[in-house]
């Protein structure tokens, strides 16, 4: 059995990548990752906007 993408809604801001989730309580919570090589930046928010505007506002550092 294949377990589908847990992420959705998922969106490119610049290196960063910006996807909603449903944790194991039901909730709904954001993450917000830099795909840029050797950066490492992740987070994890409770909401959309505040993901959103990490990822505007991350600077890499690699």
């Amino acid at each position: 059995m294949v377990r589908p993408n847990r992420f959705y809604d998922v969106r490119r801001i610049g290196p960063v990548q910006v996807g909603s989730y449903n944790d194991g309580r039901g909730r709904t919570k954001h993450t917000a990752a830099c795909t840029a090589p050797g950066c490492g930046f992740s987070a994890d928010y409770n909401d959309r906007p505040a993901a959103e505007l990490a990822a505007r506002t991350h600077r890499c550092n690699p």
